[in-house]
This record gives C-alpha cells, sequence and structure tokens, in this order.
C-alpha cells in the first residue's frame, strides 16, 4: 500500500479490484475532468468497482467509471456519469503499458481516486487476473493471519 502523505485525501477506492486481481505495478494519472465532475468528486461520489482503462491510439481512457452527477448544478451543465475520460499519463509510460497489456495479456484496472492538492488523480494498477484457487489461497492466508494476531492477544 502506499504511504499517506499530508496532501493526499482519498476520494475512493476499489477493494474489489485487490481481491479479482494480482496487482503487479501502480501507476499514477490525472484525469480530464468537467467541473461539475470535479465537485461530485470532492463531495466522494464516485464508484470505481466496474472500471477499466483502455488504451486506444495512443492515449489511455478510463471507462465504465460511475461519477453521479452534481447536485446543486443544473441539468444544463451535469455530465453523463458513465462517459469516457482520458487519462493523463507521459507517452513513454502509455507505450511500456501498451507492451504490457498486449504481449502479457495483463489488464489496467483504476485502484483509487484522491486529490493530490487540488488536482484529481487517479492511481491505476497492471493487474493479472486471479483465479479461484489463488482467491482461496488468500481468503486462507488472511484467516491464518487473524487467528495468530487472536493468539498472540492473549498471551
Amino acid at each position: 500500500m502506499a504511504q499517506k502523505s499530508p496532501g493526499l485525501k482519498i476520494l475512493s477506492d476499489n477493494r474489489q479490484a485487490r481481491f479479482l486481481y494480482e496487482i503487479l505495478d501502480t501507476y499514477e494519472a490525472g484525469i480530464e475532468l468537467k467541473g461539475t465532475e470535479v465537485k461530485s468528486i470532492r463531495e466522494g461520489k464516485v464508484n470505481l468497482r466496474d472500471g477499466y482503462v483502455l488504451i486506444r491510439n495512443g492515449e489511455a481512457w478510463l471507462i465504465n467509471v460511475h461519477i453521479s452527477p452534481y447536485g446543486k448544478a443544473s441539468n444544463y451543465f451535469n455530465h453523463d456519469p458513465r462517459r469516457t475520460r482520458k487519462l493523463l499519463l507521459h507517452k513513454r509510460e502509455i507505450r511500456k503499458l501498451i507492451g504490457k497489456v498486449e504481449q502479457q495479456g495483463l489488464t489496467l484496472v483504476p485502484l483509487k481516486m484522491y486529490l493530490k492538492g487540488s488536482w484529481v488523480k487517479i492511481e491505476i494498477a497492471l493487474a493479472r487476473g486471479k483465479k479461484l484457487h489463488d482467491k482461496r489461497e488468500d481468503e486462507r492466508r488472511r484467516e491464518d493471519k487473524r487467528d495468530i494476531e487472536r493468539a498472540m492477544k492473549r498471551f
């Protein structure tokens, strides 16, 4: 896990991704947003669970992330909640990701959205899907760790 620094405020966390995928590498990216989206994100009305990142024509796109419409804005100014949003990454990072996604069959998933100063950032992960036995193994490891901590607490 990334260490929490004073300038970061986590707005949304995709805990389901850590269960479904084996995280290999993480990247920080900016997002191209509209004004009402930023206001809604600051209120914490964002859901990363079904989202993923697609790389098309040398650009990274955040797809299927739900950002609720801002309540205090009129319908004219509001945005489509599930619209495709452009991610802001360096070209060399995008080229590196293209190679890994296409050759190794990996996927890109959003892990968390946070404020870094006044900027909205998203942490995306290069991940490999877990098989059922991997999930069971992780669950067993967590339970064993919990049991050991309980035993240590008693003595």
